[in-house]
């Protein structure tokens, strides 16, 4: 864990909610947290990414085994309260242990009436409760957003004192929308009402300009401080002073969000009113729920927009990015950029070339031509239009997920695994390294993941480089899987077939028919079958990442990651081994750090964990080939982070980190970096 304050992330979010509860209020939770992280289904999409952990239990009676950590520089910990949680002892004392502090914000939400009981005495007296209990039905998800957006917003991104945080916390509105009676006007209209007579006015302060009021005057004291939504009618672009509202917000860097409601036909979109987020809603009166859409989207824009900023500082803070960079928002604007150039107003501006960093992703080549015209560099955290290309490597990437404890002692979903895995393929592809993975071809697996990114990537950047591996064990490749997908990634995946072991070959009466792994013997044949192709898919990766990893369930003769993490060290690889995100790994670095091996990898619970272990253990002991959890000690007993640093490129701090953060940029970061300042010497490379 970070204790450094200087070094702690901008904000953490964390959820903690009843196992009986679950039903009534995970879906609330999953679509909140859905809108404030980076959604896997759409990798490049430009979303919050705030960093979120989940706490809850498998059994009603007892609560998570701790509490929310201070993982960040503001921690804003939602906290569900119901009749089950006012009824277990045990939960009752679990909440009273949650003391709110500076930058550690407790914001409970009663499921039920019971659940505002808490406020009666406790850690939680006297602390005002959101009502989830009074979400109207129809529109409960909606509302649920709405205030869980809105506290958020409150605690975590206010620029205001922590002692004030109760005051002036609603989000300045600002309606830009042509003025003669059009849908623009009728809409402005029924969103301010809206807002003025329902409970959206503790969120909402919503303006426009006044009748007789001088539009500088006005615009000076709404738009700086305001999150402007733009009603783009049929008449809206062709209006001079829409276009000057539209300037002026990008002038003064503020959130805009377009709400489309062309009726008919426009004969030139205004340009500027572009690189935004957009609301489709129809030229009818506007339903209560498209009012709540609109709203939603103004507020996660001002989230995203505060939260983009305090990341991109800290980034710079931590020198991720070039101290003299200009932070900007969104992906950079030419008439933005000559508004800086012109002004000459940062200090990022020297002799020569101006350097502007904004938030993942990097835009599409075609988007930034222009800023080779201008002599402009263009970044994000993990990349720059100025990068040096280094060696190129194969990188082989250990990852699986693991099956979720209830989130009672790990506290991450397990989709941050795929979240890792599609932004590795994309920052190591990127730079022309061969991506390694030996994995099965399923739908929804981490090929898949690893593949739609590759392929999303290689028709952004318009290069025939990107080179992805997938190593496949007999019988495995027998599968239709291997041939749809070597048909649907053409020219992207190279399938690599392993062939049989010689012990196995011998004993196989038909190698053309798939064998299922329904008995010890049949197990065996895979277990062999998968260390074969282990060791040769390692040993022809330069370097190998470890991530999450399952401790059960699974083929071989042993839990897979673990097996290609003990390959590596045989081989001498360079590694980068993740526990942060939990899993096996989790399980690896504490072994490491602490100089003690944890129990999962001994022999007596992996026969107690995983059923007809022990018979596939007889059978390999029979042939010689049995896992030795002896050897796994003391090969983990042998290692230290001092060792494992020295090979990676990176100090002795940052391995640490590398084993701990649980922020997936950082582990991104620290593993680009590793592979920058890797000594060539050291690797033994394959062909390309």
């Amino acid at each position: 864990m970070i204790t450094s304050t200087q070094n702690l992330p901008p904000l953490a979010v964390h959820f903690i909610w009843h196992p009986s509860d679950k039903e009534v209020i995970f879906n609330v939770i999953s679509e909140f947290r859905r809108y404030i992280t980076r959604d896997t289904d759409r990798p490049f999409s430009r979303e919050i990414n705030i960093p979120t952990f989940l706490y809850s239990s498998r059994s009603p009676s007892n609560p998570p085994k701790n509490t929310p950590p201070k993982l960040a520089n503001k921690n804003v910990i939602f906290v569900f309260t119901s009749g089950q949680t006012l009824t277990e002892p045990l939960w009752v004392d679990y909440f009273n242990r949650l003391n709110g502090s500076t930058n550690y914000f407790i914001v409970p939400v009663a499921i039920d009436e019971a659940g505002m009981k808490h406020s009666y005495s406790g850690a939680l007296e006297n602390y005002n409760f959101i009502r989830a209990h009074n979400w109207p039905h129809d529109y409960r998800i909606e509302s649920g957003i709405l205030e869980l957006s809105h506290e958020l917003y409150r605690y975590g991104l206010n620029d205001i004192d922590s002692d004030e945080v109760g005051k002036e916390t609603s989000i300045k509105l600002f309606l830009s929308h042509a003025k003669k009676g059009d849908t623009g006007l009728n809409h402005a209209q029924e969103i301010k009402s809206f807002i003025d007579n329902s409970n959206m006015n503790r969120f909402f302060d919503a303006n426009e300009i006044s009748p007789g009021f001088k539009f500088d005057e006005e615009i000076e004291s709404h738009l700086k401080n305001s999150t402007m939504i733009a009603i783009v009618s049929d008449a809206y672009s062709s209006r001079y002073w829409c276009q000057r509202e539209v300037l002026t917000a990008k002038s003064e860097y503020r959130p805009i969000v377009v709400v489309n409601s062309l009726e008919d036909y426009e004969d030139r979109i205004f340009p500027s009113i572009g690189n935004v987020p957009c609301v489709h809603v129809t030229a009818e009166p506007l339903a209560h729920k498209d009012i709540l859409r609109i709203l939603i989207a103004s507020l996660l824009e001002t989230v995203r927009f505060k939260y983009a900023e305090a990341s991109l500082k800290f980034y710079q803070s931590q020198g991720w990015i070039d101290s003299k960079a200009f932070i900007l928002c969104r992906p950079p604007e030419v008439q933005q950029v000559v508004e800086i150039l012109s002004k000459n107003e940062s200090s990022s501006i020297d002799s020569s070339r101006l350097h502007l960093c904004y938030p993942e992703p990097p835009l599409y080549e075609e988007e930034t031509i222009w800023t080779d015209y201008l002599n402009i560099t263009v970044s994000t955290p993990l990349w720059s239009s100025d990068e040096v290309q280094t060696d190129k490597y194969n990188v082989g990437i250990s990852i699986s997920d693991y099956l979720e404890d209830g989130y009672e002692e790990h506290h991450q979903h397990t989709d941050e695994l795929q979240r890792l895995s599609q932004d590795l393929a994309r920052h190591i592809l990127s730079r022309n390294h061969t991506l390694i993975y030996g994995g099965d071809l399923r739908e929804n697996g981490f090929t898949e993941f690893v593949l739609e990114e590759a392929s999303v990537l290689k028709e952004r950047l318009k290069s025939d480089q990107f080179h992805v591996e997938n190593h496949l064990a007999w019988p495995l490749y027998l599968t239709p899987a291997s041939k749809e997908f070597s048909i649907k990634y053409y020219g992207l995946l190279d399938i690599v077939k392993h062939e049989v072991p010689d012990d196995i070959d011998s004993i196989l009466k038909n190698k053309e028919i798939f064998l299922k792994p329904d008995c010890p013997e049949n197990q065996y044949i895979w277990s062999r079958c998968l260390t074969t192709m282990r060791k040769e898919s390692i040993e022809s990766s330069d370097v190998r990442i470890f991530a999450g990893g399952k401790l059960g369930g699974y083929l071989g003769k042993m839990p897979g990651v673990l097996e290609e993490f003990l390959i590596a060290i045989d081989l001498n690889k360079p590694i980068y081994l993740a526990g942060g995100l939990g899993g096996l790994c989790q399980k690896l670095c504490d072994s490491i750090l602490n100089n003690e091996i944890s129990e999962e990898f001994t022999e007596e619970w992996q026969i107690s964990h995983n059923a007809r272990y022990i018979e596939l253990q007889q059978i390999a002991k029979g042939n010689s080939f049995e896992a030795d959890y002896e050897q796994v000690e003391t090969s983990l007993l042998s290692l230290s982070v001092e060792k494992l640093s020295s090979k990676s490129g990176l100090s002795e701090k940052e391995y640490t980190r590398l084993m701990t953060t649980p922020f997936i940029d950082e582990i991104v970061h620290l593993i680009l970096k590793g592979l920058e300042q890797l000594e060539t010497p050291i690797l033994s490379k394959s062909p390309k």
